[in-house]
């Protein structure tokens, strides 16, 4: 992409996510987010009602006088974008392809991010971390991360969210918000997902098209598979083979979403091509309430 192409699409990626982040998502995003927990602040004098529990017993002795500590909630977090970006996410019929959609909720969850002075850092993912780039604030950061998702070209074609999982917890060390921009179109990931969860707050978003689902009734179709290079035909007049590959389809995106739920793991499912406003909303407000 030509430097004033990619200059006018990071624009105007800013103009619509920063938009929603700010006047739709932003309360949301902070009262989903809380922080990781309480973080001391000061000392006072004791006043009646406060928790014994919190008297601080050093400064009482120099001053002969009850004071307590005084703790505030920690505020600031770690934000970090694991982003898909092997073959399959360049797949799309309905009006976008996944990686457009990626980059539009990898940026809304950015500009939130950076409005509640959180730090935004990116893994850019295919069958192995093709790209990391550690977390830092500010909207100049943050474009760069746009830019970046808008124009990354991986070397490899395959997914692995295993390895995305597994350098996570390598890099980042403590308690993150890490949210998973994938199709999910990978084995053997469940086990790291079930560790890494214990240290960091995973959440999935899982990108669809309904093509993939849904066959149109056209004859025979030549298909190919994006990671593997995998070519085949299928016969889509065939009503038998229209719903066997729906069937398919279905089984699997269920066998994900029963994971997740077993686990306690945020899941947000969403479509190239349609709105994605309501999903955030309700997650946000269903995470909210959780709290």
């Amino acid at each position: 992409m030509k430097t004033s192409e990619l200059i006018k699409k990071v624009r105007q990626i800013e103009i619509k996510t920063k938009g929603l982040s700010n006047h739709i998502f932003a309360g949301e995003y902070h009262t989903a987010f809380k922080g990781t927990g309480m973080a001391f602040s000061e000392v006072r004098e004791y006043v009646n009602g406060d928790d014994l529990r919190t008297i601080d017993w050093n400064v009482t002795a120099r001053y002969n006088s009850p004071f307590v500590k005084v703790f505030e909630e920690e505020r600031e977090m770690t934000v970090i974008l694991l982003i898909d970006v092997s073959a399959s996410t360049n797949f799309g019929t309905n009006l976008q392809f996944k990686r457009d959609l990626c980059t539009e909720i990898a940026a809304i969850f950015a500009f939130s991010a950076i409005k509640n002075n959180d730090k935004v850092g990116v893994i850019f993912f295919s069958n192995e971390v093709e790209k990391y780039i550690p977390p830092q604030k500010g909207k100049k950061h943050i474009l760069r991360l746009i830019q970046e998702i808008i124009n990354f070209k991986p070397k490899h074609k395959k997914t692995n969210i295993e390895s995305a999982l597994e350098y996570l917890n390598m890099v980042i060390k403590k308690r993150s918000i890490s949210f998973i921009i994938s199709d999910f179109i990978s084995a053997n990931y469940q086990k790291s997902i079930k560790i890494i969860k214990k240290r960091h707050d995973i959440i999935g978003i899982k990108l669809n098209d309904k093509s993939e689902k849904d066959l149109p009734n056209i004859g025979i179709i030549p298909l190919q598979n994006s990671e593997t290079g995998e070519k085949y035909f299928l016969d889509s007049s065939n009503k038998k083979v229209r719903e066997k590959f729906s069937n398919e389809k279905i089984f699997n995106d269920q066998k994900i979403k029963i994971f997740f739920q077993q686990n306690g793991i945020d899941l947000i499912e969403l479509n190239t091509g349609e709105e994605y406003i309501k999903p955030l909303m309700n997650f946000f407000k269903n995470r909210g309430s959780k709290k």
